[in-house]
């Protein structure tokens, strides 16, 4: 497939994805009789793992150890993992985060529409 038919397919750009292959993190892309890239499932794989890792805030540094470890082979399984699980961890803290903010926000939001119906009823019974 295409690179458009590629981003598309993974949620990133072109221009990401020229530049993911730019820095290393995919490998070359095969190129079809055209001249053209030609994306197989597995670099549509790999679009989408990274697609995922940076939309939830992964460092571009980590993502291109990942890379490099998964190209040599199985004998890096541990540190793959290592890499997920202090992304998992980080992403953690930031869901705690965003669920204490959450909450917050809920109770502000109680707190106005309380207020904007004390106001209402008051208006109402005041007005004669």
């Amino acid at each position: 497939m295409r690179i458009s038919e590629a981003a598309e397919m993974a949620g990133l750009t072109a221009d990401t994805i020229r530049f993911y292959e730019r820095v290393g993190l995919l490998d070359r892309i095969p190129r079809g009789s055209d001249g053209h890239r030609d994306f197989g499932a597995q670099e549509l794989r790999w679009l989408r793992l990274f697609e995922r890792l940076r939309s939830t805030g992964m460092p571009l540094t980590e993502m291109k150890q990942y890379a490099a470890l998964a190209r040599q082979g199985e004998g890096t399984y541990s540190a793959r993992e290592a890499i997920l699980a202090r992304h998992r961890s980080r992403l953690d803290e930031q869901q705690a985060k965003i669920e204490t903010c959450r909450h917050l926000i809920e109770e502000k939001i109680s707190t106005y529409r309380r207020l904007a119906q004390d106001k209402t009823s008051t208006d109402r019974s005041g007005s004669t």
